[in-house]
C-alpha cells in the first residue's frame, strides 16, 4: 500500500511547523505530503493563524527533496482555472516535478464569508468545478489556440508556456476527491488520474470505486488508468497506553466543552479511521486494500506530533 500524509495546517500551524511535518514524513519514507486548502481555523479554536496552501507548497518545493507535495483539495471558489493552471505548473517546476493537484467544489461557507469570497449554491459550484477541471486539463494538454466555451469561463486562443511535463506525463496528476456520487464519478472518469474517497469505510470505498469504474467504461476509458485512494483519519501508537494519551490530546483539540467520552469518540470513528497499535493499523490498511484502495492519505489532526508521523512510516515495514 502506498501511504501519504494529509495535514490540516489551518489548525494554527506556522510555515516552519508545516515544513517540519513534511520533512519528517519524507524521512519516514511516506510517498507524499498533502495539506488542506482552507483559510478558516478548524477543528479546534476558530481564531488560530492560517496560511495559504499554495504559498506554503511553493516553499516546500524548495525545502524538501523527494516527497511528493499537493493540496487536497483546492476549492474552485478560491482558484480561477487559468491562473491556477499557471500556479500549479510554477510550483511543479520549483519542485522538480513532484506536485499533485487536487481540485474540488469547496464546502466551508464560513471562510468564504470571512474573506468576501463568493459562495454559490452547491449545484453551481459543481458546475464551476466541471469547467475548471476541463480548462486546467485543456491548458496543459490541448494545442495552442485551444478554445473553451463554458457558462462560467471562456478560453480563446490559449497559449501556455511552459507546460508542466515530466517523466513522459503530460501534466501533474489531477486528483478529484469526494464521496463518489454519479456526477463526480463521471467527472473523474473523464479527467482524473486519481479518485480520492473522503472519510469513508472500506465498504463505502468499494461502492464508490465501482461507480467510477462504470463511468470509465461508459466513455471507453480503461478504469485501470485511474488510481483509487482513500483519505482517512489516523490515530496510531505503539502501545494501548500511548493511544489513550494521543486520544486525550486529540479530544482537547476537537472537543471544546470537554464532555466527550474518549471510548465513545473512538467507537464512532473506528469504521472510517485507522486507529490503534501498528498491528491494528495494518489490519485496517489491508481492509482498505481489499476494497480496492491503492493509496491511503493518512489525515492527521495532531500534526505537531512528529513521533506519530514517524510511526506512519513503520506501517510500510
Amino acid at each position: 500500500m502506498r501511504l501519504a500524509l494529509m495535514t490540516e495546517p489551518q489548525q494554527g500551524l506556522t510555515y516552519q511547523e508545516i515544513l517540519d511535518a513534511a520533512r519528517t514524513a519524507e524521512g519516514a519514507r511516506l510517498e507524499s505530503f498533502f495539506r488542506s486548502d482552507h483559510y478558516a481555523s478548524f477543528p479546534g479554536p476558530d481564531d488560530q493563524p492560517t496560511t495559504d496552501a499554495w504559498a506554503t507548497l511553493a516553499g516546500l518545493a524548495r525545502e524538501t527533496e523527494r516527497i511528493g507535495i499537493g493540496a487536497l483539495v483546492s476549492p474552485v471558489t478560491f482558484r480561477l482555472p487559468g491562473p491556477f493552471a499557471k500556479l500549479v505548473a510554477t510550483v511543479d517546476e520549483m519542485s522538480g516535478g513532484r506536485v499533485e493537484v487536487g481540485m474540488g467544489a469547496g464546502w466551508n461557507d464560513l471562510e468564504h464569508a470571512q474573506l468576501g469570497i463568493p459562495f454559490p449554491p452547491l449545484g453551481e459550484r459543481f458546475s464551476m468545478l466541471e469547467e475548471s477541471v476541463a480548462i486546467v486539463h485543456g491548458l496543459w494538454t490541448e494545442p495552442d489556440g485551444w478554445r473553451f466555451d463554458g457558462k462560467h469561463w471562456q478560453v480563446e486562443g490559449s497559449l501556455v508556456r511552459t507546460r508542466p511535463e515530466r517523466n513522459g506525463r503530460r501534466h501533474p496528476p489531477i486528483l478529484l476527491g469526494g464521496r463518489g456520487g454519479p456526477r463526480l464519478a463521471r467527472l473523474a472518469a473523464r479527467y482524473a488520474d486519481e479518485f480520492n474517497l473522503t472519510s469513508a469505510s472500506p465498504s463505502d470505498a468499494r461502492e464508490a470505486y465501482a461507480r467510477v469504474d462504470a463511468a470509465c467504461q461508459a466513455i471507453g476509458r480503461d478504469p485501470a488508468e485511474v488510481t483509487y485512494s482513500a483519505m482517512t483519519g489516523v490515530l496510531i501508537a505503539e502501545t494501548a497506553e500511548e493511544l489513550r494519551d494521543r486520544t486525550s490530546q486529540l479530544l482537547e483539540i476537537m472537543d471544546s466543552d470537554g464532555g466527550t467520552d474518549p471510548e465513545a469518540w473512538l467507537a464512532g470513528r473506528r469504521s472510517r479511521w485507522i486507529i490503534g497499535t501498528l498491528d491494528e493499523a495494518r489490519e485496517r490498511i489491508r481492509a482498505f486494500a481489499g476494497a480496492g484502495a491503492q493509496r491511503i492519505m493518512l489525515q492527521d489532526f495532531l500534526p505537531r506530533d512528529l513521533d506519530m508521523i514517524r510511526l506512519m512510516g513503520k506501517l510500510l515495514d
